[in-house]
């Protein structure tokens, strides 16, 4: 299983889960804790071979990267949660809502390129 840490708010039953881009780790995400604690429930991952994460040995996917994401959800018993990701972070939310779209109840992504065309 992949590295999590929660920011748990006794207070709240609602979830929001931080996914980091290519190249990062859930310590991107310290300025933004504090005040979703305020509301929420905070899930902060670190991807596979990112952070505190081990490199998994089955490929890297979309889809396998997203199943890692659902994997710790599934062990925290989450039954949904708003998202937030950035670059590659946001495109594994995009599966994740393809694959099992119960389970992400918002998403907000940023920095995500998913096609590039360049005329040269």
């Amino acid at each position: 299983m992949i590295s999590y840490t929660i920011y748990q708010n006794s207070e709240s039953a609602e979830w929001v889960t931080f996914v980091h881009g290519a190249g990062g780790s859930s310590t991107i995400w310290f300025k933004q804790i504090h005040e979703f604690q305020k509301k929420f429930n905070v899930l902060l991952l670190d991807l596979r071979g990112h952070g505190s994460s081990n490199k998994l040995k089955e490929k890297y996917t979309f889809q396998s990267i997203a199943h890692d994401i659902l994997e710790v959800i599934d062990h925290l018993k989450i039954k949904s949660s708003h998202f937030v990701g950035i670059s590659l972070g946001s495109i594994v939310i995009r599966q994740l809502a393809k694959c099992v779209p119960e389970r992400v109840k918002s998403m907000v992504m940023g920095g995500a390129i998913l096609k590039m065309n360049f005329p040269f």
